[in-house]
């Protein structure tokens, strides 16, 4: 029997409100949301509802389409590299978004077609047709560490045009940084690199930069492009849930936590999912993913990140819905890894903290708990083995306590997955999980709550 022990103190740091996330690209808007900003996708709104309880939640829009997309400048001809339209429809749907959902947005700004013009363009509509009180920062660029190496895009002769000459590094980043930030209103967000080596310059742009208001880093686990699929990197079941991608994954961005918490600012992991490229069928698409995701967001609560927000878009294999609509009817197919979120959200309501536990005769078996305003603790284990598992939760006295599983058949399953017993099926209309609930009431015995974790699922326990 595995024994888990929780303690009784008050508990740690606070989870930040808005801790948990989204990143949606530009161009998944109007595919999630819709083009009639009277009538954004209800389904849509749902579901982002559902990961933010009793919270404001905090989208950031950009990615690789933060640097391929302009607002078009009266007098100013459209760069070379721009291959996304921002119309006044896409602002006012972002608007309405914004709006519903009394959301906090991070807004990516172009900086790889290097046109001073182009971004102060783009941030005037962003402050005129969304407005201040939506917008949170304003984030120059994303990954500027490979506008020197990725192809920005093709010339009509097949000669592929980089962002930035070979050498472009950090220091060259920073001039730009610096002058394209003269035009913009604040605050700003970056360096938005997942590169280990220009996040150990975190302190150096902090420094240089007073009027960046949020530091966002990016993190992958994994990744399919130009890794051979013997590397531990490459995507696959075993790689995702082995410790390098969950507990190693925070760690990496553990130390860059306390230098924006001295220069009194929050750090986000603005841009997280599973795969780097956005194309791991079996994986990024499969039950583990929702496994992944689950431990990944307690470790990085645990280093002390502000906040997380997971990356979507249509047709990235991690995408956690697509959406479809008939008139003014929608809806969605939710993917196994937004199970896991919403678990997670579940087990952290507004106010949260962080609560210590020791666990015994558990190989394979991670646990996590919280103490919530409400005075509940929550306890979430996570068993990523192949063996079924007799657990023994410590109570405080005798009260009565919640069981919630998190199902799949398999780690490889791409449907099937349950919450609660409950499910989102094949598509669902409401947003909402539908379905018996089997959420089981539990009494302690011996002090403690005992149940049965089966293999390759995930449990929380309430009381």
């Amino acid at each position: 029997m595995a024994v888990v022990t929780v303690s009784g103190g008050a508990g740690g740091h606070e989870i930040p409100p808005g801790f948990l996330g989204l990143s949606l690209e530009s161009t998944a808007i109007i595919p999630y949301a819709g083009t009639d900003p009277k009538r954004v996708d209800p389904v849509f709104l749902q579901l982002v509802r559902n990961l933010t309880l009793d919270q404001s939640p905090v989208l950031r829009i950009g990615g690789d389409s933060t640097d391929w997309a302009w607002y078009p400048v009266p007098g100013l001809t459209k760069p070379n590299g721009v291959r996304v339209t921002l119309t006044r429809r896409w602002l006012a749907v972002m608007r309405a978004v914004a709006s519903d959902l009394n959301a906090r947005l991070i807004m990516g700004i172009d900086l790889e077609a290097d046109s001073r013009p182009a971004a102060d363009g783009e941030a005037s509509a962003f402050e005129r047709w969304i407005g201040k009180p939506w917008i949170e920062a304003l984030e120059l660029g994303n990954e500027p560490n490979l506008y020197g190496t990725f192809t920005w895009y093709v010339l009509p002769d097949g000669v592929h045009v980089m962002g930035r000459p070979p050498d472009y590094d950090f220091p060259s980043y920073l001039d730009d940084f610096g002058t394209f930030a003269k035009g913009l209103p604040g605050p700003l967000a970056g360096p938005a690199t997942g590169a280990p080596s220009w996040m150990a310059d975190t302190g150096a742009f902090l420094a240089a930069e007073p009027r960046v208001g949020v530091v966002t880093l990016h993190a992958y686990p994994v990744q399919t492009c130009f890794v051979p699929p013997s590397a531990p990197t490459y995507p696959t079941v075993g790689h995702l849930l082995a410790p390098a991608s969950t507990t190693g994954l925070a760690d990496g961005v553990a130390p860059y936590v306390p230098v924006a918490h001295a220069h009194h600012l929050p750090l986000r992991v603005d841009e997280i999912n599973t795969d780097s490229c956005g194309d791991a069928p079996g994986v990024s698409d499969a039950f583990v993913s929702a496994l992944w995701a689950l431990d990944t967001l307690f470790d990085l609560a645990e280093v002390g990140v502000d906040g997380v927000n997971m990356h979507t878009y249509p047709d990235a294999t991690y995408q956690l819905f697509t959406f479809s609509h008939r008139g003014r009817r929608w809806s969605a197919f939710v993917t196994p890894e937004y199970y896991g979120l919403e678990m997670f959200a579940h087990a952290v309501p507004a106010g949260s903290r962080l609560v210590g536990t020791t666990i015994t005769n558990a190989e394979g078996v991670n646990v996590w708990a919280t103490r919530g305003r409400d005075g509940r603790t929550r306890v979430v284990l996570i068993n990523e083995s192949l063996d079924r598992r007799t657990i023994a939760v410590s109570s405080a006295g005798r009260r009565p306590a919640t069981l919630e599983r998190l199902r799949g058949p398999q780690l490889t399953s791409t449907t099937g997955i349950t919450l609660g017993g409950q499910t989102y099926g094949n598509h669902t209309t409401t947003g909402r999980l539908a379905g018996r609930s089997t959420v089981a009431k539990l009494t302690a015995r011996h002090d403690s709550y005992e149940f049965m974790l089966p293999a390759e699922s995930a449990a929380l326990v309430t009381f």
